[in-house]
């Protein structure tokens, strides 16, 4: 009994430190997929900054006016209703500032043509995997866009697989995934934002895991 308090700071502090192991965990892979892809560490550094921050910021592209939904229960009748819109936002950590490394890779890679094929490919399977969901917005499988990107530029650029994975992945979902179906998305209500999940998004996840893969290969 007497070292019972010792025993249960002990596992606080377990529950307190794996936590923070997955957090660095997490960032010393991206700093790793981004060493990959010839960026110096300080700059993989602020590019994750900026993609947290960034995270927190959606621009809308299109924005317009919804009816509004009235409530059923007695008391609501007295309330007003929230305006509701819909319309579609783009992140800025999510989605701009990984199509700016795309942009930035695409000026670098020595051979542009693979880097074509292999994103049009990816993009046609972005498009055939990709569903709409209500209240959710573009849903695909997790795992079948980096492994296909990865494939995509180990078999097409070997010489320099890595960029051409992160932009194959990062350019084939954002066009065939969310692009492609924002026609579909303005039947529901409420903000469709591409890359809208900061650094859990679909867009930015498929490019590390991609650049992963390729180095792993």
């Amino acid at each position: 009994m007497i070292f019972a308090p010792i025993g249960c700071l002990a596992a606080v502090l377990l529950l307190l430190t794996v936590p923070l192991l997955f957090v660095l965990l997490f960032f010393n892979l991206l700093s790793f997929s981004f060493g990959e892809l010839g960026l110096s560490q300080s700059t993989a550094l602020g590019l994750i900054v900026f993609m947290l921050l960034g995270s927190l910021i959606n621009i809308p592209l299109t924005r317009r006016r919804a009816t509004y939904t009235f409530p059923d229960t007695f008391r609501g009748l007295f309330a007003t209703p929230p305006p509701q819109h819909s319309g579609v936002a783009i992140n800025v950590g999510g989605a701009i500032i990984p199509l700016g490394l795309c942009v930035y890779l695409l000026t670098i890679v020595p051979s542009l043509w693979q880097v074509g094929l292999a994103t049009l490919i990816m993009t046609a399977i972005a498009k055939a995997l990709a569903r709409p969901v209500p209240g959710r917005g573009i849903a695909m499988p997790v795992f079948v866009p980096p492994i296909v990107s990865a494939l995509l530029a180990i078999l097409l650029a070997p010489e320099f697989a890595a960029p051409c994975a992160y932009i194959t992945g990062t350019l084939g979902t954002l066009i065939g995934a969310d692009l492609l179906n924002l026609h579909k998305m303005k039947r529901f209500p409420g903000m469709l934002s591409i890359g809208g999940a900061g650094l859990f998004d679909g867009i930015f996840l498929v490019g590390i895991v991609a650049v992963l893969l390729t180095a792993l290969a």
